[in-house]
């Protein structure tokens, strides 16, 4: 059991033994550090996947995870989760529809994942990259509202504030305020946890937009894409991949997201400038007002 020490820090945080070395000077004390573990997800009694997670908003990321991976087509198929810790991590076992079940038995994709892995154990190309349908409606996001978002979000980030290891990925009202966030060591665990964390609130992807802490992957779009989010910023950069898949799947991707400016990779039409008075102007890897 946790001492009380421990139970100051948020879920996912564990304590360790360091020693600090500053100009000289050793100092042994014990660090906040994000935990990892294998989660393990198990459908209908078979195992699918296995995952490097923080073991936080596990019920989220099973649903999420779920839906981002096409495994159901909507929340309401998946029935009960129980979470069962085990000697070596974590069992989510879920209850979806027989034949969701064996549609996932086809799919032949019983793997084991690195951090946030998106794609390990794909075995053709056609498994490897998805194209999720493309996205029917999307809003509109003004710069001001990306600002807010931007800023608001590390105040927000519990675990990354007692740890300096994890990311996010965060739900902002077109407002630009944040209305859910969920954090994990893999960026695509943090966005399925995010997604199963919407589903469970009944959010409409056509109120608000996704904002995370990392790159923006190919497997970041896909997830964001196939579940009907329409518009992604990213704090770092995105990949060719991504910004095909971005284009084609009719959603606005942005990299580079910082409060004084960003790059519009894919439909910028959605991201509304201060002024249409005020054309952008292309410059060779950055984009300026």
């Amino acid at each position: 059991m946790k001492g009380d020490s421990e139970n100051r820090f948020p879920e996912g945080v564990a304590r360790r033994e360091v020693e600090r070395r500053r100009n000289g000077v050793a100092v042994r004390l014990r660090d906040a550090v994000a935990e990892e573990i294998p989660i393990a997800f198990v459908y209908n009694d078979r195992p699918h996947a296995v995952m490097m997670a923080t073991p936080a908003d596990l019920e989220d990321f099973a649903r999420g995870f779920s839906l981002s991976e096409g495994i159901v087509d909507d929340v309401s198929q998946c029935g009960k989760v129980e979470i069962v810790e085990a000697l070596a991590g974590i069992e989510l076992r879920i209850d979806i529809p027989a034949a969701n079940a064996a549609l996932l038995e086809d799919r032949v994709r019983e793997l084991t994942g690195r951090t946030g892995c998106g794609l390990c154990g794909a075995q053709t190309l056609d498994a490897a990259v998805r194209h999720p349908p493309a996205v029917a409606e999307a809003p509109d996001v003004a710069e001001a509202a990306l600002r807010r978002a931007l800023c608001e979000m590390p105040s927000l980030q519990v675990v990354n504030a007692a740890t300096g290891a994890v990311h996010a990925a965060a739900w902002a009202n077109l407002d630009g305020h944040i209305a859910l966030l969920r954090e994990d060591v893999g960026r695509h665990n943090a966005l399925d946890k995010l997604i199963g964390a919407m589903q469970r609130a009944g959010t409409d992807p056509c109120t608000g937009f996704l904002v995370v802490t990392s790159r923006a992957s190919y497997e970041m779009v896909m997830k964001a894409a196939t579940v009907g989010i329409g518009f992604l910023a990213a704090v770092s950069a995105p990949t060719a991949l991504a910004i095909a898949l971005a284009r084609e799947a009719n959603l606005t991707l942005v990299g580079f997201a910082r409060a004084d400016g960003y790059g519009v990779y894919a439909h910028g039409r959605r991201l509304l400038a201060r002024s249409a008075a005020q054309p952008a102007h292309e410059v060779f890897g950055q984009r300026t007002a």
